[in-house]
């Protein structure tokens, strides 16, 4: 599991004008929820960065006065005009306590389907699971590697991890191999050719049914 650390400053005023004022000086106003008390701090732009702007799921330790909390990133405010992020609400991982996250989806193995030149198409880029900390993931992963042309896999199909619950719907799709408009185009040529080579006349048809008798 990788982690992002960030360094905070502890916050005794929280209103709006303290806020406002944090902002101004290019700092983001942030807090950490739990079972204990509100942990508010300010942190940099560029100490979200690595947490924020990634396709991957990560854990933040943040350190505020000295002190060291694990959490993940539940929620990020933008400024409407500037997209510079304007608040950030991590919730503290706590042992034991379930949490609800979202973690992004890996194919494995090479789909015979796309070797034969079909395209792989993602439906969904992310898995809303339920876990404790101990055993949180970074990822969930996909076999493809018996996925032929016009086939699919849902969220089913997804191999068991102990200690974590898919909350996702299981007949989600999650990818396809589509089959290229090409290849398409040449099946249904291929087809209507063979049709028409095997199709017979009446005339012939009431031969055969003659030569028969």
């Amino acid at each position: 599991m990788e982690v992002v650390k960030i360094n905070g400053e502890p916050r005794q005023d929280t209103g709006g004008k303290a806020s406002k004022a944090l902002r101004r000086n290019g700092l983001v106003p942030a807090v950490i929820y739990g079972s204990d008390e509100p942990v508010h701090f300010s942190t940099t732009q560029l100490g979200l960065r690595d947490l924020i702007y990634t396709a991957d799921f990560k854990v933040a330790e943040v350190t505020v006065d000295g002190k060291q909390i694990r959490a993940i990133l539940k929620e990020v405010q933008f400024h409407p005009i500037t997209d510079l992020v304007s608040h950030a609400d991590f919730l503290r991982l706590e042992e034991g306590r379930t949490v609800k996250v979202e973690v992004p989806i890996r194919f494995t193995g090479t789909s015979p389907g796309v070797r034969a030149g079909g395209k792989l198409q993602q439906n969904i880029r992310r898995v809303r699971i339920k876990t404790t900390p101990e055993n949180l993931v970074n990822e969930l992963t996909v076999d493809i590697s018996k996925l032929e042309m016009g086939q699919s896999v849902r969220i089913k199909d997804i191999k068991p991890i102990e200690g974590v619950e898919i909350a996702t719907p299981a007949s989600t799709p999650v990818a396809g191999i589509e089959i290229p408009r090409a290849l398409r185009s040449a099946a249904t040529a291929e087809a209507k050719v063979a049709k028409k080579a095997g199709a017979a006349t009446p005339a012939e048809e009431e031969e055969a049914e003659a030569a028969a008798e």
